[in-house]
């Protein structure tokens, strides 16, 4: 095959798709008009910042940063409407709490599991002597617990807990197939127990993000699919016209990781150089075409729900969310480069990872000037604060990869720690991050109550943000300079271990006090779903002056 006709290829066929989509889009065949980016809001609510999480004091600040409360007086046929579409809210709230909180609760529970593992994992790189007595201990299957806890406990079920939430608010109706995705949470839980189970007594795939026997994986894969149904149920019931971004992200998401993980896990059809090109199509696609979207879903939604402003170009999400789809494919043959596989392979990949320049400055450019003017509120906002954080490290980690992604720097961080620390930018400072963020936004809609305890928000906050900045950092250094001593041909390999060592201590610090954030927050998760600590209820307020009207309907 002749890679420079097939890379020129795909490089044309990729640029006609946009100019057909900027063409439609001069059409206004998506509806890209600014009308477009405020069907999230109630009539008059605009200018309007909505906190669940934030305190009467950081209320007071946030409305303090030149917030205003809508437009009309009582009484007036403008506060009628008004007061009819909080309640269609409230009732759509209502109708996805359980499954909700079930997801939701589920999520936590393995976000602790998959610390723990993770912890107790880098302590053994640096002490390989720790927790040796039993087999299902040792670091090749704890790392591997580890991963698959992230992977398809804490990760999917946290975005699919998100997005059952959003689904009914941004089609304006009730969620219809609850009870379906109650369903499907229990068999994904038992197949996720099965498969770390079946790792932690040596039963394994093999692959990477692919350990899990296919047997178990019929499981994860009913599961995945009933919880996916309310998706389907709830789009043919909706009550709006024009389907926001985030709907677009989300629904996406839902279509192409089954498709993945089918294909990944068929049994006995890939073999040898094709199994590894596989591996690595899914690995990357998994965080691309799954947690990206489902993450980037929630930051167009709540970044502006907070600051009580639309997003600043409607057509800039489009574009996003287009260009996501046509460039990031085949980005993952970059962690084959030096492999025995096709070089055209190869160069497309590295092609793919450069062009995801485009869906990132899209959307760093859309969140920066969405939130010009309002960078104040991250100080009274706790969940902004993980949002915009999240946002801000998917630009960082997605300039990242596609730097990395380049032969000459690939050279030196291919098989280092450097990897590691690419990988928990993505999935942990842009993923995890946004994610905390929407819980914290959602829960006390869930419970009619809010968090009991607002000082272990900013505490978990600070924690995680400073748990992982020496885990990064550290990583990144040390990944770096391991990589240099595996290419000086006049150095031991043992140089390339022992140059690492200080780093992977400050990693294993870094690590604990992540985990320490992780169980404040779940912790006060826990505090808020059993109601302990102080009765702050009315979290589900908009405005105050219907303080009694809405509290009734909550």
């Amino acid at each position: 095959m002749n890679t420079v006709a097939l890379l020129l290829a795909s490089f044309v066929l990729s640029i006609t798709g946009l100019f057909v989509f900027i063409w439609s889009l001069r059409k206004r065949l998506f509806d890209p008009s600014a009308a477009a980016a405020n069907v999230i809001f109630s009539e008059g609510e605009i200018g309007t910042v909505e906190e669940p999480a934030a305190t009467p004091a950081q209320k007071a600040g946030l409305s303090g940063q030149g917030e205003h409360g809508p437009a009309g007086a009582p009484g007036t046929a403008h506060d009628a409407v008004l007061q009819q579409q909080l309640r269609e809210r409230v009732e759509a709230d209502r109708s996805s709490a359980f499954v909700v909180f079930l997801l939701l609760s589920c999520a936590v529970i393995w976000l602790i599991v998959a610390s723990l593992a993770g912890l107790t994992s880098s302590i053994k790189l640096h002490q390989p002597d720790f927790l040796v007595q039993q087999a299902w201990l040792t670091f090749g299957r704890l790392r591997t617990i580890h991963l698959n806890a992230v992977a398809y406990g804490w990760a999917p079920m946290a975005a699919l807990g998100i997005a059952i939430w959003l689904l009914p608010r941004l089609l304006k109706t009730r969620l219809v197939g609850g009870r379906v995705a109650i369903v499907g949470c229990m068999l994904w839980t038992a197949g996720l127990i099965a498969g770390l189970g079946c790792i932690a007594v040596g039963l394994s795939d093999g692959m990477e993000w692919l350990e899990i026997p296919w047997q178990v994986d019929i499981l994860l894969v009913a599961g995945g699919a009933l919880v996916g149904v309310p998706l389907v149920y709830t789009l043919q019931a909706r009550k709006v016209d024009h389907l926001y971004v985030s709907i677009w992200y989300m629904g996406a998401a839902l279509f192409w990781f089954p498709i993945l993980f089918l294909i990944a896990n068929l049994p006995a059809v890939h073999v040898g150089v094709e199994q590894a090109t596989m591996n690595w199509w899914f690995g990357h696609n998994v965080l691309g075409l799954f947690y990206t979207p489902m993450a980037l879903a929630s930051v167009y939604y709540f970044l502006p729900k907070i600051i009580g402003r639309p997003i600043q170009s409607y057509n800039l999400s489009l574009l996003g969310f287009w260009t996501l789809a046509f460039f990031y494919g085949q980005v993952g043959g970059h962690h084959l480069i030096g492999g025995p596989v096709p070089g055209w392979l190869i160069t497309l990949s590295i092609v793919q990872s450069v062009m995801m320049l485009v869906p990132v400055i899209a959307f760093s450019i859309n969140q920066h000037m969405t939130m010009r003017g309002h960078f104040g509120k991250l100080v009274y906002s706790p969940t902004l604060r993980f949002i915009v954080l999240g946002g801000m490290m998917y630009t960082l980690s997605s300039i990242q990869g596609t730097v990395e992604a380049l032969r000459s720097v690939n050279t030196i961080t291919h098989f280092t720690h450097f990897t590691v620390a690419h990988a928990h930018l993505g999935v942990y400072g842009f993923f995890t991050m946004v994610m905390f963020g929407a819980i914290y936004f959602v829960m006390p809609r869930v419970m009619s109550w809010e968090w009991p305890y607002p000082g272990l928000i900013a505490t978990h906050f600070w924690l995680v943000v400073a748990g992982f900045s020496v885990y990064f950092i550290s990583l990144t250094i040390g990944g770096w300079l391991q990589g240099l001593a595996m290419l000086d041909a006049s150095r031991p390999f043992i140089d390339s271990v022992i140059v690492t060592m200080p780093y992977l201590r400050m990693r294993s610090v870094g690590g604990f006090i992540m985990t320490l954030g992780h169980l404040v927050f779940a912790a006060h998760f826990a505090a808020m779903a059993l109601r302990h600590g102080p009765a702050r209820t009315g979290a589900a307020l908009l405005h105050t002056r219907h303080l009694a009207a809405h509290s009734a309907e909550a």
